[in-house]
């Protein structure tokens, strides 16, 4: 077998096959740090010359306790093993190279490797009931510190002998073999083992934690998943369709679509100030306060709109506060009643072309007890579009630092009017991207909707 990779990891040259599931995952499966994190860099592994890999593999496993980190095949026929001790931090590449090369020369001697545990005598009894044949017996040496701080010590400055002696400590010794007679030293320092340990249960609990954050913030990501529309109420004159790209798994923005009865549709937005499982979870507050009330819309939508605000009010801390465009569409009439609640303007994109921006007719939900919401009505003709959006589009910036702006916007309405509403959100969304397309700053929501025209095959009569 030609040993061409020599000292060096997995070839990045050839494909590898693999040959079993690992035990443990090879380094090359931990997932890189994230950008604001800094680089990090350690030892990947150490290469072992062995005469037989299998054989070897089996005195590994069965014998001292490791796992298999990886076990794969190059298509040029090299098989590439990899173990490592239970806590996986160690990954040794056992190499079978070729008689004649002068890595073969290497296997018997000494590794210079060197292994630490928190208990050598009872490791060393293990081991040698196991079989492993240890150079000598386990020696206590004694190890004196001159002018830097043990393990697990910080030292700011020189040591001053006169105030504090350096420490004196006990340290364990011994050296075994492997079945090709690779001998590894095996020590166990009182201080060193007891920090390495520590850091080691420190890395295994941050990880735990890290992997339950990421299992709860996912069943959160369904569950705000579930919260948003998943059926459109059917509507002969309007067609419409919605959207929420959130920047982190969970976020605070809030679209829905309220079947009101009567023949009319609620077509809604918010925007929870914050990001997060916080905005999430006030997301649900304010979507469960509009579906629970919203049976008075159709009568009375200011006052639906008063009891969502007092409930909001008095649910949530002082400072936070939401952003809601809410407006009632009515099937028979093609009338848009409407009331923005401190949220961006919704564009109504009329059939000639002219733009008409529905402003605010409230100040913001959940700063005040006592808050009138006046509304106000526009009549739809067939054609027109309107699209009701958060700022995570409007003030997506591009690498200059500029905003795609309102009439950017705009732009996207007029150039893809003529497609379905799930068409144009789509479109709007790609264009966003393409002008921002760093990473996103803000949940992104938008809802389009169009009138139908006359002669839409589908839609004989409209506005009877």
């Amino acid at each position: 077998m030609n040993n061409s990779f020599g000292a060096c990891a997995t070839p990045s040259h050839e494909p590898v096959r693999d040959l079993r599931r690992p035990i443990i995952a090879p380094m090359e499966d931990l997932p890189p740090p994230a950008a604001n994190d800094d680089p990090y860099l350690r030892i990947h592994a150490v290469n072992i010359y062995v005469k037989d890999q299998e054989r070897s593999l089996h005195f590994y496993l069965n014998t001292l306790g490791f796992q298999i980190a990886s076990d794969a095949r190059l298509q040029s026929g090299q098989r590439l093993l990899a173990v490592a001790p239970r806590d996986g931090m160690t990954i040794l590449h056992l190499i079978q190279p070729e008689r004649d090369s002068p890595q073969f020369r290497l296997i018997g001697r000494p590794t210079q490797v060197v292994f630490v545990t928190g208990d050598l005598p009872g490791q060393y009894r293990e081991w040698r009931r196991r079989g492993v044949r240890f150079r000598n017996t386990p020696r206590l040496r004694r190890v004196v510190y001159e002018g830097l701080a043990p393990a697990g010590r910080n030292q700011v400055g020189p040591r001053d002998t006169a105030e504090e002696p350096p420490p004196v400590w006990g340290g364990m010794f011994t050296r075994f073999e492997d079945i090709d007679r690779n001998s590894f030293a095996l020590v166990s320092f009182d201080e060193v083992s007891r920090a390495l340990e520590a850091q080691r249960r420190a890395a295994a609990a941050k990880l735990e934690a890290e992997r339950r954050v990421a299992r709860e913030l996912e069943i959160a990501k369904q569950v705000q998943a579930r919260l948003f529309p998943q059926s459109l109420p059917p509507l002969r004159t309007l067609e419409y369709a919605g959207i929420c790209v959130q920047t982190r798994q969970v976020g605070g923005d809030y679209y829905d679509f309220l079947e009101l009865g009567q023949e009319r549709v609620a077509l809604v937005i918010g925007d929870i100030a914050g990001k997060g499982i916080a905005a999430a979870l006030l997301m649900a507050n304010l979507q469960a306060n509009l579906r629970s009330r919203c049976a008075i819309a159709v009568e009375q939508p200011e006052e639906l709109l008063q009891s969502v605000n007092r409930l909001f009010y008095e649910n949530t801390a002082e400072n936070v506060y939401a952003t809601l465009f809410y407006s009632e569409f009515d099937d028979r009439t093609g009338r848009l009643r409407y009331a923005n609640c401190g949220h961006l303007p919704c564009l109504l994109l009329r059939g000639d072309g002219a733009v008409e921006r529905l402003d605010s007719t409230a100040p913001v939900l959940g700063l005040f007890r006592n808050w009138e919401c006046p509304t106000t009505t526009r009549q739809l003709f067939p054609g027109d579009v309107f699209a009701i959006f958060t700022d995570g589009i409007t003030e997506s910036f591009n690498q200059r630092d500029e905003e795609f702006g309102e009439e950017r916007l705009i732009d996207a309405l007029r150039r893809y009017r003529e497609l379905s509403p799930n068409e144009v959100v789509a479109a709007i969304l790609d264009e966003v991207r393409r002008f921002s397309p760093h990473e996103q700053r803000d949940d992104v929501t938008l809802i389009v909707a169009r009138c139908r025209k006359s002669d839409d095959p589908n839609q004989p009569q409209l506005f009877a």
